[in-house]
């Protein structure tokens, strides 16, 4: 439940034919670009391009084959509004920091696709007052990057709004009608009978609007999982859900299934291996499923003693590993051999270690997008805050941003 967590011209439809869709071609200030196989979009993992010490896209694509990158989240405004932002409080419009990452994937033949909504901070669904409105805000965002694909990421605590989620659901058949072949992906909490309550109530609101994305996607994590057998059951458990409210046999319901894991420790303390994950894969492909992703390629790495005592991490994955061994899954998913030899790295400055944010102090109070060092560790503040340790609750008030 995501707690941690080329050049463009003119518009123009692009008919794949080895996939036999249409995908949108947008117009930006940066020159063209062409959507990737739809495959590609439902296998991006998950990046945060601006928290959580980001990785290389460009180092990631060269070892491992990756073409694709989940870029999240964009949020309301943490001051109020019905305007996009990149995690609360870097304005869509402005915006030239995720614009610089974008280009340097498309430049290497790759592309993105981005999420809105995660775990923290308010959704648009929440501030906007109509799914018109959500929409609109949600358009400058694909018109802004060129977007072929897009990611409604829909949980705690704004799947427990009914009228946020009718917002985010109108929107999102809106953007659909007007961006012909925009990948559309709705990603969602995952309980050992498939979804909760919120998740299927979620799913009425599409059923009643008359709204079908390329895929439903639950995160089978964060609530009593063990490994892969209990994920695999809650997919099998979540086909079942959306045969029942759909009306869908079993294979098209798999054909709208998607599954978005976290690799290694979760933030309950699950974990989640390498094997766990190639189980859920094999699940995944032989069921024909639609999208296999995973939070996050920030996590996909290993920690050292420094970055992690035990813990989650938003930076490492606290389980062994080479990095980038998950993001091989998503490449497999894809349908390409991941490299087996090492490839030459694109070449990247010596990375600096983060300087330390002022010293956070148990008296001051501290608000959505407040930055404070604690334990050699650089922390943001989620929501309203005071006298809360940084690290103190997996479930709490901080974002950890990395070792400093």
């Amino acid at each position: 439940m995501r707690r941690l967590r080329a050049c463009l011209g003119a518009a123009a439809a692009v008919t794949l034919a080895a996939a036999g869709t249409t995908a949108l071609v947008a117009s930006t200030a940066s020159g063209a670009t062409t959507a990737l196989d739809n495959r590609w979009y439902a296998a991006a993992p998950y990046l945060m391009p601006l928290d959580n010490d980001p990785p290389d896209p460009a180092a990631i694509m060269d070892a491992t084959g990756l073409k694709a990158f989940q870029l999240a989240f964009v949020l309301a405004p943490d001051g109020g509004g019905c305007t996009p932002t990149w995690g609360g409080t870097a304005p869509v419009a402005s915006d030239t920091a995720v614009q610089s990452v974008i280009s340097t994937i498309r430049a290497k033949g790759g592309d993105v696709s981005v999420s809105i909504g995660g775990y923290g901070g308010t959704k648009l669904g929440q501030a906007c007052a109509d799914p018109a409105s959500t929409a609109a805000a949600y358009q400058q965002v694909v018109t802004k990057y060129g977007l072929h694909a897009i990611d409604f990421d829909l949980e705690e605590p704004e799947y427990e709004n009914s009228a946020a989620i009718r917002n985010e659901i109108g929107a999102a058949k809106i953007l659909q009608q007007n961006n012909p072949g925009l990948y559309v992906s709705v990603t969602t909490a995952g309980t050992a009978d498939g979804t909760g309550w919120f998740g299927k109530q979620m799913l009425l609101e599409a059923k009643a609007q008359g709204f079908t994305p390329n895929n439903f996607s639950i995160m089978p994590f964060d609530g009593g999982f063990n490994g892969a057998a209990s994920q695999t059951s809650a997919l099998t458990n979540f086909n079942t859900i959306l045969q029942s409210t759909f009306g869908w046999d079993q294979a098209t319901a798999y054909a709208h299934e998607g599954f978005s894991g976290m690799n290694g420790r979760s933030d309950t303390g699950e974990y989640f291996t390498q094997a766990d994950f190639q189980t859920v894969l094999d699940y995944a492909t032989s069921h024909h499923m639609d999208r296999f992703t995973f939070w996050s390629l920030n996590r996909d790495r290993q920690c050292t003693p420094a970055d992690n005592g035990g813990r989650t991490s938003g930076t490492c994955s606290s389980v062994a590993q080479n990095a980038w061994d998950f993001a091989k899954y998503s490449v497999k998913f894809a349908g390409v051999t991941p490299p087996t030899t090492t490839p030459t790295p694109t070449p990247t400055p010596t990375p600096t270690p983060a300087s330390c944010k002022p010293a956070w102090s148990s008296t001051a109070v501290y608000t959505a997008g407040n930055e404070v060092s604690y334990n050699k560790h650089n922390w943001k503040a989620r929501w309203w805050t005071q006298n809360e340790t940084p690290g103190a609750s997996q479930w709490g008030p901080w974002q950890d941003e990395g070792a400093c």
